[in-house]
């Protein structure tokens, strides 16, 4: 049986592409909420899960802090700033086939990772003189 696809599962899609950065899905529905007010705080999260896990959007879960969401969905990396926790692209060649060699090593799988690399973002070193 396939998955109909809902009125609200089409307007988080179309969030996330809009915003055009990595959200948390807390940003997410604080932008659907100012022009659908009646949308619950819960279907935007199901939402945004259902995406993920259908390759619509890409999950980027975030150690110590609210897991991202991407439209971008070819493999590429991120810097988190440590200063506003603002998530960037790194633009850099993606190394393919890196999770074999742990899936070799260690006898794993299913395999899969996010590298996330960590800075201070132009803004934050203006703002902070760094």
């Amino acid at each position: 049986m396939t998955e109909r696809k809902t009125i609200q599962c089409a307007l988080v899609l179309e969030t996330v592409k809009k915003l055009k950065r990595h959200v948390t899905a807390d940003e997410v529905f604080e932008e659907i909420v100012k022009e659908y007010p009646n949308i619950g705080r819960g279907t935007v999260y199901r939402n945004l899960q259902r995406l993920s896990e259908k390759g619509e959007i890409r999950k980027i879960e975030v150690p110590k802090g609210a897991d991202c969401y991407d439209h971008i969905l070819q493999p590429h990396y991120h810097i988190r700033c440590t200063k506003c926790g603002e998530m960037f692209d790194v633009d850099m060649p993606y190394i393919k086939n890196l999770e074999e060699n742990v899936k070799d090593f260690h006898g794993f799988s299913e395999v899969s990772y996010d590298i996330i690399f960590k800075g201070i973002c132009p803004a934050c070193r203006a703002k902070n003189k760094i």
